[in-house]
């Protein structure tokens, strides 16, 4: 019960501060999304690393900050749905380049999180 409460804590801090980010960035296009998903991936390679290379966090530590935090500011349902409505209205460029920029440089966020982690 204990791993549950870290997680909806962080959960609900990521979330909040998604909402923020995206409620003032997303204009015309979603730079609030793809901001708050790459951050989060930077973040997660970030916290995963340092635990693997100084074990200082806890397994709850661990659940605050990635399943909770982590997880509760990034947001895979709001990437779909806007992309779903930049077909909906026949805008392939933006949905090509808003799903390539967003998993491309998500999966390099990552990298860089854990290059960053092991390199502190």
């Amino acid at each position: 019960m204990k791993q549950l409460l870290f997680v909806f804590i962080g959960g609900g801090i990521g979330s909040a501060l998604r909402y923020l980010i995206s409620k003032y960035l997303n204009t015309s296009f979603p730079y609030g999304t793809m901001l708050v998903n790459i951050a989060g991936c930077l973040l997660i390679g970030f916290f995963l690393s340092l635990a693997a290379k100084y074990n200082h966090f806890s397994q709850n530590q661990l659940l605050l900050l990635t399943t909770g935090f982590c997880g509760g500011f990034t947001t895979f349902s709001t990437f779909a749905f806007e992309k779903s409505i930049f077909l909906k209205n026949g805008d392939v460029l933006n949905f090509i380049i808003y799903t390539t920029l967003s998993i491309g440089i998500g999966i390099a966020a990552v990298f860089i999180g854990m290059w960053l982690g092991r390199t502190i």
